[in-house]
């Protein structure tokens, strides 16, 4: 089989490809590639999810069961523990955290880790893609190095008119673009770049991804691929760090930053609209410009603009807790010993994930200040210990009418749909919006402070 595996196998059929992290990226990949007919099996370390898969069930909101299910009876779709079945696929894909350290640099011991399950099982001309974000050389520098250590070479040959070289195994970098809950893109909709350490080595990845999405974008080389991913996170935390920094101003001017951006939102051209909030989650816009940043000190270069935004995008948490502070020192109530219900942890409207969260540091501000807190969110009936927070004895308190009138304060962390706002209004003492997600509630209008 090895010998039939010229960069043209990878567009074809009967492909097995091996996913390794089946998360919020790697699981909607495992069944794009399934829907297309191809077989995939999905490695994780946590045997619970690899149970639930092969049961046909989800762990992922937005992912139904029935989809899963489907695949998994028809035979295109399995997951394993057993890192040794590598060796039987032909493509194998990794999705795995690249999260910060607590000193906010780079931590890669998942993509290091992952590598070194491989590198054991890697067969002759397998393709191995990296799709976890990172800083530019990760895939060259770091993953390359450890899977040639058993001896199979891909030697490194990318660039515009790079000489074509017969590599061992193929070797690419693809960055992943999902956002969960995105209903007008899919993962089939959106583009793919994709770039190779050779010429091959990129052949195969295009083919391979051409056959799931809209459009393949190939680029010179894997360090390019990994400079795309970067800059299009950069530019929307940059963006979010100026409309956070004009909404602290406009408050202080009297004016509605929401309005302001909706009307220069209307000019047809030169203008993207950013919405402020209470700061940056999910697992790539609060993270991936630290990888740069980081990156960036070998080359003795300075990135100012990056910098400046993660620091005025990291402060806002602070802001919102201390508008809370001032709205209730204005009833003549202390912070501390304040009941506090906050809505929403999701780090967005809509979806189940808690992934860096602005919610979280929200409370653990709130309760460093002595606050009386709950909790409500549809999507997490309760919390659990996580990274860098551990709310494990919260649950998601009811919002009937009784219980929202019993807090001193509500706070609008993430604006789900599901959220009745006129009746919170109309209950609460006290509302607290970090979202505008009131601008269309009517009535008691004097209850609401936006911050």
């Amino acid at each position: 089989m090895s010998a039939e595996r010229n960069p043209e196998f990878f567009s074809g059929k009967g492909i097995k490809i091996g996913i390794i992290g089946c998360g919020y990226v790697g699981l909607p990949l495992a069944l794009r590639f399934s829907d297309v007919g191809q077989h995939v099996t999905g490695f994780d370390l946590d045997k619970t999810k690899v149970e639930k898969l092969n049961a046909g069930q989800t762990y992922i909101q937005h992912i139904p069961a029935e989809k899963i299910r489907e695949h998994v009876q028809a035979k295109r779709f399995d997951a394993t523990t057993d890192f040794r079945r590598l060796r039987d696929m032909d493509a194998i894909l990794i999705c795995v955290p690249t999260p910060l350290d607590e000193r906010r640099e780079p931590d890669l011991t998942y993509v290091e880790q992952t590598a070194k399950s491989i590198a054991p099982n890697l067969q002759r001309r397998q393709l191995v893609v990296l799709e976890s974000t990172t800083y530019p050389g990760t895939t060259e520098e770091l993953v390359l190095p450890i899977l040639e250590a058993g001896g199979l070479k891909c030697p490194v040959s990318a660039g515009i008119g790079a000489s074509e070289v017969q590599p061992d195994f193929y070797l690419a970098f693809s960055p992943e673009r999902e956002d969960p809950g995105n209903k007008q893109y899919g993962l089939a909709q959106i583009p793919k770049v994709v770039g190779g350490v050779n010429p091959a080595s990129g052949r195969a990845a295009a083919g391979l991804y051409a056959q799931i999405v809209s459009r393949v974008v190939p680029v010179s080389s894997t360090r390019a691929a990994e400079m795309v991913k970067l800059l299009e996170n950069i530019f929307r935390c940059v963006n979010i760090a100026l409309v956070n920094e004009l909404k602290q101003l406009s408050l202080r001017m009297g004016l509605d930053i929401w309005e302001v951006i909706d009307s220069a939102a209307t000019k047809p051209f030169g203008f993207m609209p950013f919405y402020p909030g209470p700061g940056l989650g999910g697992h790539c816009i609060p993270v991936d410009p630290y990888y740069l940043s980081w990156k960036a000190r070998e080359y003795d270069f300075a990135t100012r603009f990056i910098e400046l935004a993660g620091e005025i995008n990291t402060e806002m948490p602070y802001h919102v807790v201390n508008a809370v502070a001032a709205a209730l020192n204005q009833r003549e109530k202390s912070i501390k010993g304040s009941k506090i219900l906050v809505l929403g942890v999701a780090y967005k409207k809509d979806v189940d994930d808690l992934r860096e969260s602005p919610s979280l540091k929200l409370l653990e501000l709130l309760a460093e200040k002595g606050a009386d807190l709950d909790y409500n969110d549809p999507y997490f009936p309760k919390l659990f210990k996580m990274r860098h927070y551990d709310f494990s004895d919260k649950r998601s308190v009811e919002l009937a009418p009784k219980n929202v009138a019993s807090y001193d304060c509500v706070l609008i962390a993430t604006d789900h749909s599901a959220y009745d706002y006129n009746a919170i209004v109309r209950d609460a003492k006290l509302v607290v919006d970090s979202r505008n997600a009131t601008r269309r509630v009517k009535e008691h209008r004097e209850k609401i402070v936006n911050c």
